[in-house]
């Protein structure tokens, strides 16, 4: 690593973004925005982004994702922001249209750094079959960036995040792990197979498991990022179902389980346990296992919500895929509020 990359590491990634509970308060005191018809999402949900209806074949989805780096090569940070701020439009089952550069940058910095994470991000873009269109900077202490994103849906095939049904079975596309494994790597505790496994799959587009998502009839779907895999699934639970989790089905990513056992940790998981408190029960010790549901995932994979019917041929075809998607559990209707919104069995 050499000096100009050394402040592109910081504890980054959607673990530096803001807790569940302090979000959640700060939007609830926001005016409500002038309805439209045609505003099909907006922040009065939980969705992963807005969508806006152009006519009764196209809606226009939005959505902007940015943060501080979490890993020193600047080339694999813009791959890895890039991808997961490509990921919100797949979560709704829209196809990206155009991109634009987020971008803050210190000034008196290298300026060739600036130009390998542009590189990272547009390779990502193009993968998505996306068109970089522009964008926008400033002059500030961190680097960050990011993507405005702009995609397209049929109104009528929208995946909200929160449309579950009771009896569907939930399918998580990529292992869970990356927020324990890269600060554990930073600090000089984690295996260089482990960051490469990590490194993989934050630079995975999630294109391919949602190309594949679509060819069936899909309850819900939402993509696993900063509240963790517990936290994502509350929201798509919204009170009014239960999910019963298998926790030897969970897939994790190599030394990831370790890690967490040896309690190196992070703030983001710990704001993400401290927010759901008792809505998920563990029915069993295992602080190792709680972490990694509560761990921030950057870049993480989609949480698919589907009936049982379509279970084992979707299935079949997620597997081809070079990461691994699992069925994680099932959801069933919450009888009471004094019910946990999540079981661990």
């Amino acid at each position: 690593m050499n000096d100009d990359e050394e402040f592109l590491t910081v504890c980054g990634g959607c673990n530096a973004k803001i807790g569940a509970g302090n979000l959640a308060s700060i939007l609830n005191s926001l005016p409500r925005p002038k309805q439209s018809d045609k505003l099909l999402v907006g922040y009065n949900s939980d969705d992963d982004a807005a969508v806006y209806k152009i006519n009764d074949q196209t809606a226009i989805i939005q959505t902007i994702d940015f943060f501080p780096s979490m890993v020193t090569d600047p080339y694999l940070f813009g791959q890895i922001a890039a991808t997961n701020a490509l990921s919100d439009v797949f979560a709704m089952g829209g196809d990206v249209l155009t991109c634009l550069n987020v971008v803050c940058f210190p000034e008196d910095s290298n300026m060739n750094i600036l130009e390998k994470i542009l590189a990272g991000g547009a390779t990502k873009v193009k993968e998505a079959n996306g068109i970089l269109a522009g964008g926008h900077s400033i002059h500030d202490h961190r680097v960050k960036y990011g993507l405005s994103v702009m995609g397209t849906v049929n109104p009528k095939k929208i995946l909200h995040n929160d449309w579950v049904k009771g009896n569907d079975v939930l399918i998580l596309t990529k292992p869970l792990g990356v927020g324990i494994i890269i600060p554990a790597y930073n600090a000089g505790q984690a295996s260089e197979t482990a960051y490469e496994k990590a490194i993989t799959s934050m630079t995975t587009l999630n294109k391919a498991a949602a190309d594949i998502m679509k060819k069936y009839p899909i309850d819900s779907c939402t993509d696993i990022t900063g509240f963790g895999l517990a936290g994502h699934l509350t929201e798509m639970l919204h009170g009014k179902y239960q999910a019963i989790l298998k926790a030897e089905d969970i897939p994790i990513l190599p030394e990831a389980y370790e890690y967490a056992g040896e309690f190196l940790t992070t703030a983001g998981g710990q704001r993400n346990r401290d927010f759901l408190g008792d809505r998920i029960n563990f029915t069993f010790n295992d602080y190792a296992l709680e972490e990694i549901l509560f761990d921030p995932q950057t870049s993480g994979g989609l949480l698919i919500a589907v009936q049982p019917e379509y279970v084992g041929q979707m299935m079949k075809e997620l597997e081809r895929l070079p990461l691994k998607s699992a069925v994680i559990g099932k959801v069933q209707k919450r009888l009471s509020n004094e019910q946990p919104e999540i079981v661990v069995d």
